[in-house]
């Protein structure tokens, strides 16, 4: 089992390459449902931040959750079974990490699957796969 890892934030240029990808998972154009945030922490001076879901054993957004829509993943983080969710986005304000995007169309949130997708795409070599002990 793989999960996503920011392996140096420093090297971030801010070209959102990695949540353009990401959303086409979905097959639309533009950031609107990606699940990585690539956010400027100050101007091209400062730099970069990128905020991807760390994977975590106890998902604090699968504790809130009222309807069980976000299960466990088997190496950590979740999986959203849309079917469930009923839009109340009380894991968008669970996460510590502010992992949790927000689709507006859908008011659901868009969660990270860990698919690997984006480092592809990375020019600067910021993201990677990492393998998860059981």
């Amino acid at each position: 089992m793989k999960r996503l890892v920011v392996v140096d934030p420093d090297l971030c240029v801010g070209c959102m390459s990695c949540m353009f990808a990401c959303a086409r998972r979905f097959g639309v154009a533009g950031i609107a449902k990606s699940a990585i945030l690539v956010r400027s922490v100050g101007g091209v001076e400062r730099g970069f931040t990128v905020i991807v879901c760390r994977a975590c054993k106890e998902p604090s957004c699968a504790v809130v959750c009222p309807t069980n829509a976000l299960i466990r993943r088997k190496g950590g983080g979740v999986i959203l079974d849309s079917s469930k969710c009923i839009g109340c986005a009380r894991c968008v304000d669970a996460c510590p990490f502010g992992a949790v995007q927000w689709d507006p169309d859908e008011s659901k949130p868009v969660i990270c699957v860990h698919c690997g997708y984006c480092v592809n795409y990375c020019p600067h070599g910021v993201l990677a796969m990492e393998e998860v002990g059981e």
